[in-house]
């Protein structure tokens, strides 16, 4: 019998942007997946890739001056460089904008078109342009505004193709009856079975009010919508049509894993596609959650967008792989707080398995001269301890192959912390004291046989990791090369030398990580370069931003904070307090008596312990090295709104 094959996706991304935290959850995801199942012995290919046409991309490339092709060749240079950074382990990076895969594309139309699955017809309906997706009237409310994205929808009429969608309803619903795990987490499950009962209605698949896509084949005023070319990406990396060997080996085990936003197109229009082609629907769709960061919506408008790039600048790969995938159960949304990352860092990395590891190589190195000793007889903490182990991989691997990365994450902490309370309860370093040479030996070995199967299990996850822990234990081999079911406790030989101690996590120090964070936010709000614009807004935005003139009563610097003056002002009818970074530009004495102009509808925020209600405004060089208050010409009353 062959090797086992197995067949993991991340969805195309979109290029109209940079790639932010939810692209690397997925991906980190993906590869973590991917990664698990080359150690089981699996034969892996991990697709990720690019989805470069649409209305979208032809609208940006258009207000940058550059031609759609210019500006999806640009973008696209910073996901190959993230995924690089992560350490992603992809085996195909798919562009849809290649020859390879338009030739599939163009197969695929030209096919389903032949045996009548395509047919042309008129489309009129309510458009989404920022989505590229068309809504019938009963997903709409009175506002007529997109159902996903809140904007204002248009009203279109158009010559179109359409995939007889509808066709596929029975034979969809039967394959999900079947197989009710090819939809994971089960809520996403119900969602589309309900949704599919409603009624499947055929799927427009062209356009021709755009110009940037694959031309369709014998109607060339006509190009293929973005959605139907994207998907089909999945068999253009598994070798279709030309490579049936692949695609018997490798297209039943395929598994798509995304955000949940973009469910339908795979679990509904897609494999309805598939049982077209003749083929299998996806053997499993997981779609997880979305993230927030502390609290709110991530916008570029807010400026609270999670770079990973500079994540992983600041706390490591490692850390940043871990974090993402053991602090929310996956499958449901997640809030982001750096806070909350630095406390797993410190708790989890440093105090629980950097402690585990550099106390047990700190006792084989005085107790042992740096060698593995010879275990004697397990007593009942020893075997307790061995127990737990080996229960370990089972949960561990019964946890990963249902996607339930934190659940994997928690039963190998619960071995890390059990090897910790264990040195508590052996206390070596008596035993070594007292000379008990045999019952010392005992005890490290185990110790170091938790650590060799934490090194092995935590490979996927944390992969630098693994392979530090397992060169401190002086063991030559990357665990990640490793299969977990090859291991047996008790296969270390004693007397191996293990090698040099190192510190896995340093601690960060919460102080100074505060006043470092406090630098980054300042940076962070500097002007941006002249030319560098906002998205336009209406007046009506505008009219939402409550100005008045405000007078400062008193300032006064807020402890422990270089930057920040808490400052309290008079604004006629009311005293209110606001914080703000300009003590480096101004003194006190200056300050005192100024009329500013202030925003008084913002959403207040607590800035070193003191809540602020409110923000003054100001002028910024590019550099940041220079402020000037905005403030008021003339004996303007207290309170007066700014238009």
């Amino acid at each position: 019998m062959g090797q086992k094959a197995f067949y993991i996706t991340t969805p195309v991304y979109y290029v109209n942007d940079v790639p932010h935290i939810g692209h690397a959850y997925t991906t980190i995801a993906a590869d973590v997946m991917a990664r698990y199942k080359r150690m089981r012995g699996y034969d892996v290919m991990f697709a990720t890739g690019t989805d470069e046409h649409g209305q979208k991309i032809q609208q940006a490339a258009q207000a940058k001056g550059l031609t759609p092709q210019e500006l999806v060749d640009q973008v696209v240079v910073n996901f190959k460089k993230l995924w690089e950074r992560l350490g992603i382990t992809h085996t195909d990076f798919i562009r849809t904008t290649e020859e390879r895969h338009i030739r599939v594309v163009r197969y695929i139309f030209e096919k389903l078109l032949k045996q009548g699955d395509i047919y042309k017809g008129t489309y009129e309906g309510w458009y989404c342009v920022p989505c590229e997706t068309y809504f019938t009237e009963s997903q709409l409310g009175e506002d007529k505004l997109c159902p996903d994205c809140k904007r204002p929808l248009q009203r279109m009429t158009e010559e179109s193709y359409f995939f007889r969608m509808s066709k596929y309803e029975k034979p969809l619903l039967d394959y999900y009856e079947k197989n009710p795990d090819a939809i994971l987490p089960k809520t996403r499950y119900n969602e589309i079975v309900s949704f599919i009962k409603g009624g499947l209605k055929d799927q427009s698949i062209s356009r021709t009010t755009i110009s940037w896509g694959v031309p369709l084949p014998g109607d060339e005023k006509h190009v293929i919508y973005v959605w139907f070319d994207a998907l089909i990406n999945y068999l253009t990396v598994c070798g279709y049509p030309d490579n049936e060997e692949m695609v018997r080996k490798f297209w039943p085990t395929v598994n798509h894993i995304m955000a949940k936003d973009i469910i339908r197109f795979h679990c509904i229009v897609w494999p309805a596609m598939l049982l077209a082609l003749g083929l299998e629907p996806p053997a499993r769709v997981f779609s997880h959650g979305w993230w927030t960061v502390e609290g709110e919506k991530m916008s570029k408008s807010k400026g609270n967008v999670v770079d990973p790039f500079e994540m992983v600048d600041l706390y490591g790969v490692d850390p940043f792989r871990y974090f993402l995938l053991r602090e929310v159960p996956f499958g449901l949304d997640g809030d982001f707080s750096e806070r909350a990352l630095v406390g797993r860092i410190n708790s989890d990395l440093a105090n629980d398995l950097g402690n585990l590891l550099n106390r047990t190589m700190q006792m084989i190195n005085k107790f042992a001269e740096g060698q593995i000793p010879k275990p004697a007889t397990l007593e009942d903490v020893d075997l307790e301890v061995k127990g737990l182990a080996e229960e370990t991989v089972e949960t561990y691997t019964s946890h990963m192959d249902v996607y339930a990365f934190d659940e994997a994450l928690k039963a190998l902490w619960t071995l890390v912390r059990r090897g910790n309370k264990y040195i508590d309860e052996t206390m070596p370093w008596k035993l070594g004291r007292e000379k008990e040479t045999e019952r010392l030996g005992t005890v490290l070995y185990t110790l170091e046989e938790v650590l060799r199967l934490v090194g092995l299990l935590v490979a996927p996850f944390m992969p630098d990791t693994g392979r530090r822990i397992w060169s401190q234990l002086g063991i030559d081999e990357d665990p990640y090369k490793c299969n977990i079911d090859d291991f047996r406790w008790g296969e270390r030989e004693s007397g191996s030398k293990v090698g040099q101690k190192e510190v896995l996590f340093p601690r960060i120090d919460m102080e100074e990580w505060e006043k470092e964070k406090a630098k980054r936010e300042m940076a962070k709000n500097l002007a941006p370069d002249p030319g560098e614009h906002e998205e336009q807004i209406t007046i009506d935005d505008f009219r939402k931003v409550e100005l008045r003139v405000a007078k400062i009563i008193s300032v006064e610097p807020v402890p422990k904070a270089d930057k920040l003056y808490k400052l309290d002002l008079d604004l006629g009818y009311e005293r209110r307090t606001i914080v703000s970074g300009i003590r480096e530009f101004y003194t006190e004495e200056e300050l005192l008596g100024k009329k500013i102009i202030v925003i008084c509808n913002l959403k207040p925020a607590k800035l070193r312990g003191v809540e602020s209600n409110g923000m003054l405004l100001a002028a910024e060089t590019p550099d940041g090295k220079e402020i000037a208050l905005l403030t008021v010409d003339g004996d303007i009353r207290l309170g007066a709104r700014v238009h």
